[in-house]
């Protein structure tokens, strides 16, 4: 059969390349030209071929056509040039899931999907399962543990489906150096991944964290909620009840686990929420939580970790439910939330001399989660720096809503960045706009005032500036 790879820039290079290896005949369709030469070389050596989409017009049988989940074609692209092929279609998603095959059947797979807080959930993840030596791909870099000791794979990878194969390949060669030595299969004993827009189906749990905003994608083809709907294609899936009633009430699958800041209707909800901006108490019910032991269990949790607003919580709730859904212990829940103290540069708290501050660095940040962020801090004496970057996800920013939050604000705010400017032209009220994002901490910290920072970027570019 023929193979067509759709998207040579989010990861098509590594999956026309696994399948190349296996015999099969592959094409390459590089739809944005952003192929490099190094990678061009490497499909030289598997044989793989360029080509534009009309080249398929020449193509006589079967053929598998895999694209990103961004970008979906439709049954009229294809017959646009050949009506006469036998073609099916699969999302990257999808590919990765079939080239991984029987991997690692022995550990835990976790996969993570959401609009929001699916980097903050992987890595409380992490710390609850820190002695199963996690390999992690998250929006922060490719990580494996060992003995407790974070080793980087790859700082600048994105995590498009094929990234969760790189991972996998960097830790090999981690564990076996080329050096020769002990041959170990691998470090980990468990996978924790995160996907922009879906998941490839291989986790033993799914979770969803939420669908916030659901944004339109491949040129308004499709939606966020479609493409994150791939989650159901793990053995459990545990989402949360508001996407779930919303988007996804039709599905048939056999273990789905729900979660709720407030509905006792899903399987897992928060009795009681004591808010700290350092630590928060949160006392939760669960009941009926399909496992993969296909047993359901029941009870009672208390933890206390960083979770200082509702969307904080939420994701822990999503995490616990996880767990819970694994028969991971009690115990070892509650103790690895109290390690849990957010991401540096992402969310976290920490102390400047005598300010706060508390930072929400980025790239996905959208009204919504500025709002949350507000209110949790509100009436606590805080400056807000607001700000940020375009065109760093599919999901762009709604100026109209956060300058109309801005001007129903009560506190002292300082607008920042390329976003903070196209706001501060919308602003009915008395605020400052300063361009470099440092001198609002500068500002903070000389008047010993506390801040929060919420800034829509990746923090490893915001820090190279």
């Amino acid at each position: 059969m023929n193979t067509l790879v759709i998207d040579m820039t989010h990861g098509g290079v590594k999956i026309a390349i696994s399948i190349a290896k296996k015999a099969n005949r592959v094409y390459c369709w590089d739809i944005y030209n952003t192929l490099k030469k190094l990678d061009k070389k490497m499909l030289d050596v598997y044989d793989v071929e360029l080509i534009d989409l009309e080249d398929i017009k020449d193509f006589k049988g079967d053929l598998k056509v895999i694209y990103p989940v961004h970008l979906p074609l439709t049954p009229s692209d294809i017959e646009k040039y050949n009506p006469d092929l036998n073609y099916t279609f699969l999302t990257h998603h999808q590919a990765i899931s079939e080239i991984l095959g029987d991997w690692d059947t022995d550990i835990c797979k976790i996969e993570v999907t959401g609009v929001k807080g699916k980097t903050s959930c992987v890595f409380m993840l992490k710390e609850i399962l820190i002695d199963l030596n996690p390999l992690l791909l998250s929006s922060l870099g490719a990580i494996v543990y060992e003995n407790g000791q974070e080793k980087i794979l790859k700082k600048d990878i994105s995590i498009t489906p094929a990234n969760i194969k790189e991972s996998i390949d960097l830790a090999y060669r981690l564990a076996n150096p080329l050096c020769g030595g002990e041959i170990r299969n691998r470090i980990y004993n468990c996978a924790i991944f995160e996907s922009s827009l879906g998941c490839c189906g291989i986790g033993d749990v799914g979770l969803l964290t939420n669908i916030i905003e659901d944004y339109p994608i491949g040129k308004n083809r499709s939606t966020a909620s479609a493409a994150k709907k791939q989650i159901f294609d793990c053995d459990i899936v545990c989402c949360e009840k508001n996407a779930l009633d919303k988007y996804y009430r039709n599905v048939t699958h056999k273990k789905i686990n729900s979660f709720s800041l407030d509905d006792k209707k899903a399987n897992l909800f928060a009795e009681n929420i004591e808010y700290g901006l350092d630590e928060t108490l949160i006392d939760i019910h669960y009941e009926n939580i399909k496992t993969v032991n296909d047993s359901t269990i029941s009870g009672d949790l208390k933890i206390k970790t960083f979770a200082p607003g509702k969307h904080n919580v939420a994701n822990v709730l999503g995490v616990v439910e996880t767990c819970l859904s694994l028969n991971i212990e009690e115990n070892k829940i509650i103790n690895g939330l109290k390690s849990y103290n957010g991401i540096k540069g992402r969310s976290n708290i920490r102390k400047i001399d005598n300010s706060i501050i508390i930072e929400e660095i980025n790239p996905g940040i959208n009204t919504k989660a500025i709002e949350a962020s507000i209110n949790m801090i509100r009436d606590k004496n805080y400056i807000v720096g607001i700000g940020g970057d375009y065109g760093i996800t599919c999901e762009e920013i709604d100026e109209e809503k956060l300058a109309d939050l801005i001007n129903r604000s009560r506190e002292d705010i300082i607008l920042t960045g390329d976003v903070g400017k196209n706001i501060f032209k919308n602003i009915d009220r008395n605020i400052e706009y300063k361009k470099d994002y440092r001198d609002i901490y500068d500002f903070a910290v000389k008047n010993n005032g506390n801040l929060l920072f919420i800034y829509r970027s990746d923090y490893k570019t915001l820090s190279k500036r």
